[in-house]
């Protein structure tokens, strides 16, 4: 069985979750944050194993608010959320897409 067909443990397919975490990204409520998370997903998901999945999944029940202000360096990331993932986020820099 090939990775995208393997099952998560909610018996999920890699590739629809996926699919359902780029699309949670984008409809996040708060316009910036929309753009900022779903350009990031849109880069980096793709790649993402299993357990990057559930650290990335973790961090979309944070706050926007929180996000944000650990993204721009107006508050100090607490330990408990220093990822890879949030790692790779805070070095994320946003680039418009062609037509936005």
């Amino acid at each position: 069985m090939s990775d995208e067909n393997t099952l998560s443990e909610s018996g999920e397919s890699l590739e629809n979750r996926r699919k359902r975490l780029r699309f949670r990204s984008w409809h996040r409520g708060m316009r910036e944050m929309d753009l900022l998370i779903g350009s990031f997903a849109d880069t980096h998901v793709p790649d993402f194993d299993h357990a990057q999945l559930d650290r990335y999944e973790a961090l979309l029940e944070l706050s926007d608010p929180d996000l944000y202000n650990w993204y721009a360096g107006r508050e100090p990331l607490p330990a408990e959320h220093d990822t890879d993932v949030m790692q790779l986020l805070t070095k994320f820099r946003y680039t418009p897409r062609q037509g936005s």
